[in-house]
């Protein structure tokens, strides 16, 4: 009974981590929602537009990977100077943000208008008439162009949703994420179907509507701190200059820049999985976006108390309290995978159903069914891998964290993906699942990291 206490708090312990946990989870819930009807909206158009929109936001995963890989440096001490009640070390965190995002966000606009066309026929590779390659191509163009103009909107959501989180205000960055994602249901009705005398625009009316609540959450978020610097005291003076401390920006580099190589990396290895799946053909592709529509709404409950973990233990260490922090850490990662076992039982039950909201083929609609099916038994795994993850993190550990992720992804998963999807006949479901085994590695060395210790530090004092 000792040993089972470790791993579980009491009711103030779990009252204290929903607050934190459930904003979050309310936000990326109803955003993932809301993508999901948006899937399911382009997926009563065609199979070809669906697969057109399903690579392009495959790419602009990346993008956004690499802005939260950006962020999350200066978060680690964004995290502990707040700890520490330090809010002018908090303000010069995100004018590092700032100009971190401005740069990322410039790089990915020049990368995406000079080889955007190139970079989606990447995915187009595997089985299909030429026809239907052809519109697939033609339609990833189109949703493309038209969301590389809401890139700006979201860096400048990020930069402030990122720090409220990190000083553990939740709830500005959850209402406007509620509201952003019913213009964005809303305004897809209007534009891919042509309601209300509007146009029907298919792919572009989505692209439309996705824009405009990235432009309309940037303007909740931001003026809504802005509004009350006696709640947010440490943005009070934040533009009074841009500029940062050298010794600060070095250090953020230093433990930043493996995050922001580590996001890139994975993203680009998240990426570059799918393309190895894609060979099988256009089916496939489909059908992981049938499963990854569906997973991202289910996963949020991993992604949350991750987060939770990077807010309450970094906010812990910083404040030089060790012993507790490992406590806590152990009863968030125990919650984590508990909350999510039982979410992948529902998951599970759920498969057979929510393919057939599309209308494909049958082929792709069967795949989805056993994408969704392998993914909800490793989400247990997944939840563990994450919690650790973001353990490591919290206490700076950013090389630990980028051999962990990344270096990972492209040594083993990818290698697996490429040398099974070209030189065998396995079945790509097959394939899928020995590429998710392969995570057992990652789970033995997390546990490994974790209970020795190596993240438990203070960088602030």
């Amino acid at each position: 009974m000792r040993k089972l206490s470790k791993f579980i708090g009491n009711s103030d312990f779990y009252k204290m981590v929903l607050m934190i946990a459930v904003p979050i989870m309310i936000q990326n819930g109803i955003t993932n929602f809301v993508s999901l009807l948006d899937n399911i909206m382009i997926g009563q158009v065609g199979t070809e537009q669906m697969s057109g929109v399903a690579i392009v936001n495959q790419l602009i995963f990346v993008y956004n990977l690499c802005i939260f890989g950006g962020v999350s440096g200066a978060g680690i001490f964004t995290a502990q100077y707040f700890g520490q009640g330090n809010h002018e070390g908090v303000r010069q965190t995100m004018r590092f943000k700032l100009w971190m995002v401005t740069m990322i966000t410039t790089l990915t606009a020049v990368l995406f208008l000079g080889a955007g066309t190139a970079l989606i026929s990447s995915y187009l590779k595997g089985e299909g008439t030429p026809e239907s390659i052809a519109a697939t191509l033609f339609y990833g163009e189109q949703y493309l162009k038209i969301m590389l103009l809401g890139l700006p909107a979201f860096a400048m959501v990020q930069i402030y949703s990122s720090t409220l989180r990190e000083c553990g205000q939740t709830i500005l960055p959850m209402k406007a994420g509620i509201v952003a994602v019913c213009v964005n249901l809303l305004f897809n009705y209007i534009l891919i179907y042509g309601k209300f005398g509007a146009p029907a625009l298919g792919v572009q009316g989505a692209a439309i509507a996705t824009v405009l609540s990235r432009y309309v959450e940037m303007l909740i978020t931001v003026i809504g701190v802005h509004r009350k610097t006696k709640e947010y005291s440490f943005v009070a003076g934040l533009y009074r200059t841009l500029k940062v401390p050298k010794d600060l920006v070095l250090k953020i580099i230093k433990k930043g820049s493996p995050l922001l190589f580590n996001e890139t990396l994975w993203a680009a290895g998240m990426a570059m999985l799918t393309q190895c799946y894609s060979v099988r053909g256009l089916n496939v592709v489909a059908g992981l976006n049938v499963s990854n529509t569906i997973n991202n709404v289910f996963n949020i409950v991993f992604i949350a108390l991750g987060d939770s973990v990077a807010i309450i233990v970094g906010q812990l260490l910083g404040a030089g309290k060790m012993k507790e922090a490992r406590d806590t850490d152990n009863k968030l990662i125990a919650f984590s995978v508990m909350c999510c076992t039982c979410v992948a039982a529902v998951m599970f039950l759920m498969a057979p159903l929510f393919p057939r909201l599309y209308k494909i083929n049958d082929e792709a609609r069967l795949l989805g069914k056993y994408f969704i099916m392998a993914t909800a038994v490793f989400m247990p795994q997944n939840a563990f891998l994450h919690a650790t993850y973001f353990t490591l993190r919290s206490g700076g550990k950013t090389i630990i964290t980028f051999l962990f992720d990344s270096v990972f992804i492209w040594c083993v998963s990818v290698v697996i993906a490429f040398i099974l999807s070209r030189f065998t006949a396995l079945p790509v479901i097959a394939v899928y699942v020995l590429v998710q085994l392969g995570d057992m590695i990652k789970c033995i060395i997390g546990f490994i990291l974790v209970k020795k210790g190596v993240w438990l530090q203070n960088i602030v004092g």
